[in-house]
């Protein structure tokens, strides 16, 4: 399927109301953006009323229930269900987050779903992640070492090593933080943005790894790096609890110290 992007004149208007079966007596709305391409039309709101005493407890498991039920063509991404894959990634409540991982509960009043922001959306809640992919693999997010590993044997850490990829390693990439960067939105063609850097970062921290020259190298531009102005939304949505902030202050820190 093609990817497009809102036309800039383009409002959100109020779409189809689907009401709780009768009966029903712990009603929850949802109300999910909505968005077809090829029907050339523009984006929607639903509102979907949902029992939540015949649904599971997560956000995800509302959104399962109303492709299952009520509407099967709403368009989402899900996999492991546990908070391990990224693919439920979206915008619940004002918030980046992961729907598997986002208790119904904790939401106050309706439950507000659209897609993450500021890229291109394919279909309904699933955004067009090309562009992020495309950066991640230009920073080579993979070990890089000229001495071969020991005979029989595997690259050895010791703890102390090991414990310095704390924090970095549990990224899953689901692009909450890189979504919620403004600067991200404001120059996302150019800087890496919070998700690729945390990456980068995990790779040069990595004793294992020769070519840390060579990836800071590779980060000393005016804005694949130093766009980055601390505004903390990163750490503020990753649904893992992480810090893509401290990991660019520290590459900036190395790009300092190696040129005194």
């Amino acid at each position: 399927m093609a990817t497009f992007t809102l036309p800039k004149n383009s409002t959100i208007q109020q779409g189809k109301s689907y009401k709780a079966e009768p009966g029903a007596k712990n009603v929850k709305s949802f109300r999910i953006y909505r968005f077809d391409p090829d029907s050339g039309e523009n984006p929607r709101t639903d509102t979907f009323e949902i029992d939540l005493d015949k649904c599971g407890p997560m956000v995800l498991d509302a959104i399962i229930k109303i492709k299952n039920e009520v509407d099967s063509t709403l368009t989402f991404r899900r996999s492991c269900r546990e908070g391990i894959c990224g693919s439920c990634s979206m915008n619940i409540d004002g918030l980046n987050t992961l729907a598997c991982l986002k208790p119904i509960e904790d939401v106050k009043g309706d439950v507000k779903i659209s897609p993450l922001p500021h890229l291109p959306v394919v279909k309904d809640l699933v955004p067009d992640l090309s562009q992020l992919y495309a950066q991640l693999r230009s920073i080579e997010p993979w070990l890089k070492s000229d001495t071969p590993p020991p005979p029989d044997a595997e690259r050895r850490q010791s703890k102390e090593e090991r414990a310095k990829l704390d924090g970095m390693w549990e990224c899953i990439l689901c692009f909450c933080c890189s979504t919620a960067c403004p600067s991200y939105w404001w120059n996302g063609d150019r800087y890496l943005g919070p998700a690729v850097l945390l990456q980068a970062y995990r790779w040069i921290a990595d004793s294992r790894d020769e070519a840390t020259g060579a990836r800071l190298d590779d980060l000393q531009d005016p804005f694949r790096l130093y766009r980055c102005h601390t505004i903390m939304n990163c750490a503020r949505t990753c649904p893992k609890g992480l810090n893509p902030a401290a990991a660019i202050g520290k590459i900036k820190q190395m790009l300092v110290e190696r040129e005194t």
